[in-house]
């Protein structure tokens, strides 16, 4: 699972999500990518789940690229619980995505086989996505 080696503080605040992508919005390394098309936490294991995903259908073709860390903490009270006595324990590990941030890349392998594999992982985030490709996100798709 992917979390940071060490973190200067535990907990974070929540934070607004507001306004699109400043970096990460074009694809840069492959041929093809999975664009956000709006905000969202993902986790860790819907990180790794879409990866599986992405490197299952391609069968070891090509190379795929995670674009996103989740290095944001996600605290949770116990169940049942009440209200007070502080924050919760860190539950999970999240990645804050915003509009037009390029998740996975795909490269090194036929168009189909490329959009089949990101169709798959869209399915696995909790978030709406696209599949785009540097030709199409050049044009100011």
């Amino acid at each position: 699972m992917l979390m940071p080696k060490r973190v200067k503080y535990r907990k974070q605040m929540r934070g607004r999500m507001k306004g699109k992508a400043l970096r990460g919005a074009d694809v840069s390394f492959g041929e093809y990518g999975l664009k956000a098309l709006e905000c969202g936490y993902l986790s860790a294991r819907q990180i790794e789940a879409a990866r599986r995903a992405i490197v299952h259908e391609m069968k070891r073709r090509g190379k795929v690229w995670v674009r996103v860390f989740p290095d944001k903490p996600y605290t949770k009270r116990a169940a049942e619980t009440r209200m007070g006595k502080g924050k919760g324990n860190v539950d999970h590990w999240v990645a804050v995505i915003r509009p037009g941030r390029v998740m996975f890349e795909v490269g090194g392998t036929d168009a189909e086989s490329a959009q089949k594999a990101l169709q798959r992982a869209r399915f696995k985030l909790g978030i709406q996505s696209k599949v785009v490709n540097k030709v199409t996100l050049g044009e100011g798709s």
